[in-house]
C-alpha cells in the first residue's frame, strides 16, 4: 500500500500519527491544565468547577448554576423589592410567666395527708371549674397535743352533762326560782356545748383544698396518702388563654420608644405593652407585656424562653423581603441569593433585621436592581 499523501522532508508514518491523535483530541473531553484560568479569572482546575450531569453545581467563586429546569422543581421564586421605610425593630429576650389574674396556686395551710376528693385526684392538664374540690388534707396533731386535747374534750363533757341536769333542776322549780338563774344556767350550758364541738372537731380536722381560678391544672405533686407540709405547693391551676410576656433590656428608655411587639415563631399571639418595672433587676429593667390570643388556648407554657419582635416609634430604610429569603451562608453571615443571569445565583452578605414572625427589612447590602430568591432560598444554599 503506498501513501498518497506526501510532503517534503516528513516521513509517512509521522503524517498518519499525527493524524490520529488530531482525532483522538477531538474525540476525547478537554481537561484544563494545572494553573489554567477561564475568561472570568476562575480556576478551571480548582475542585467543583466541573458541573455535574444534572446542571447543578457549586461554582470557585461561590455562585451557583441552576438549570432552569431545576428552579422549577425546587419552587425558585425572585422579586425585585422596592426600597421603603419600615419600622425600626429590636428582639428582646423573655419568657413566659403567670398572669397574676387568671393563675393560682393551691397550698396546705397546716399540713397533713392527703387524701383524694370525690372525683379523686385531678392531674396535669385537667380543666378544673373555680371552686370544684381537687383534694383534702387531713390535719394529724402530735401526741402530746392530742393528749392534751382529748383530756380537755373530756373534762368538758362532764361539765356539760352537770350544767343540763342543773338546767332541768331550775326548770323544775320554775316560779319559785328567779328567771335570771335559769337563763344563766341555759347559758353555761351552751356554752360547754358549743366549746365540746369545737375541740371535737379539731381532733378530726380535714383542710379542703379547691381550685381557686377556672383554667387547666399545671402542676399536681400530690398522691392518695401523702404526708405534706404547712404552706407546700400542691397544685398550679393557669389559663392557657391568659398569660403574661416578661422581657428584659438594658435600656431604660426604651419604654417610651416602643410601638408594638410581636413573639417570633408565634404569629397570632397580641402582645399588649403593660409597663415596665423602675428598679434594675440583675443589671437589666423588665417588661411587662399581656399575652393574648384569638380565645383558643395558645401554643406555649409557663417559663418557656420566647423572643420577642419589638417595633420601635422611629422609621428606618431598607428592602423588606420574606424572612426565608435570608439563610445563612458556612461562615454563619446572612445572605440573600441573587439572581445574576437565567442560570447562575450569587450570595450576598446583608444585614438586616426582622419586622415580624414573616418579614425582615434589609438594610444593607442590596441595591434597587437586585433580584432577590425570596422562595426555595435554604434549597439552593444547600447546594455544593
Amino acid at each position: 500500500m503506498k501513501c498518497t499523501l506526501r510532503r517534503e522532508g516528513v516521513p509517512c508514518a509521522w503524517r498518519a500519527g499525527a493524524t490520529l491523535a488530531a482525532t483522538l483530541l477531538l474525540l476525547c473531553p478537554a481537561h484544563a491544565a494545572p494553573g489554567a484560568h477561564g475568561p472570568g479569572g476562575e480556576h478551571l482546575d480548582a475542585p467543583g468547577a466541573a458541573v455535574s450531569a444534572s446542571g447543578l453545581a457549586r461554582l470557585p467563586d461561590g455562585s451557583v448554576n441552576l438549570p432552569k429546569n431545576a428552579q422549577r422543581r425546587m419552587g425558585i421564586r425572585t422579586l425585585v423589592a422596592p426600597e421603603s421605610e419600615a419600622a425600626a425593630t429590636i428582639e428582646l429576650p423573655g419568657r413566659v410567666v403567670i398572669d397574676p389574674n387568671a393563675g393560682g396556686r393551691v397550698q396546705a395551710a397546716y399540713g397533713g395527708r392527703v387524701e383524694a376528693g370525690p372525683n379523686g385526684l385531678p392531674v396535669v392538664g385537667q380543666t378544673v371549674k373555680r371552686g370544684q374540690m381537687l383534694a383534702s388534707v387531713r390535719h394529724h396533731p402530735e401526741p402530746f397535743a392530742l393528749g392534751n386535747q382529748s383530756a380537755q374534750l373530756a373534762e368538758l363533757r362532764g361539765q356539760r352533762t352537770l350544767a343540763e341536769q342543773r338546767v332541768q333542776r331550775l326548770e323544775g322549780l320554775e316560779g319559785t326560782v328567779p328567771r335570771k338563774e335559769i337563763e344563766a344556767a341555759r347559758a353555761d350550758a351552751q356554752s360547754l356545748q358549743q366549746r365540746e364541738a369545737s375541740i371535737g372537731r379539731s381532733l378530726d380536722a380535714r383542710e379542703v383544698l379547691v381550685a381557686p381560678i377556672s383554667g387547666v391544672i399545671a402542676r399536681a405533686d400530690v398522691l392518695a396518702g401523702q404526708v405534706v407540709e404547712p404552706r407546700e405547693l400542691l397544685f398550679e391551676v393557669v389559663d392557657p388563654s391568659r398569660m403574661l410576656v416578661e422581657a428584659t433590656t438594658a435600656d431604660p428608655g426604651l419604654l417610651g420608644r416602643i410601638g408594638s411587639a410581636k413573639l417570633q415563631g408565634t404569629p397570632h399571639a397580641r402582645l399588649e405593652l403593660l409597663g415596665a418595672a423602675r428598679v434594675l433587676r440583675d443589671g437589666v429593667l423588665p417588661l411587662s407585656f399581656a399575652l393574648r390570643g384569638d380565645g383558643s388556648a395558645l401554643p406555649l407554657a409557663i417559663g418557656q424562653p420566647v423572643t420577642l419582635i419589638v417595633a420601635l416609634n422611629e422609621r428606618t430604610r431598607g428592602f423588606v423581603l420574606p424572612a426565608q429569603a435570608v439563610v445563612r451562608n458556612p461562615a454563619n453571615e446572612p445572605v440573600v441569593w441573587i439572581k445574576s443571569g437565567a442560570e447562575r445565583f450569587i450570595p450576598q452578605p446583608v444585614q438586616f433585621r426582622a419586622l415580624d414572625a414573616h418579614t425582615v427589612v434589609v438594610t444593607q447590602g442590596l441595591g434597587a436592581d437586585n433580584r432577590v430568591v425570596v422562595q426555595g432560598a435554604p434549597l439552593i444554599a444547600q447546594i455544593r
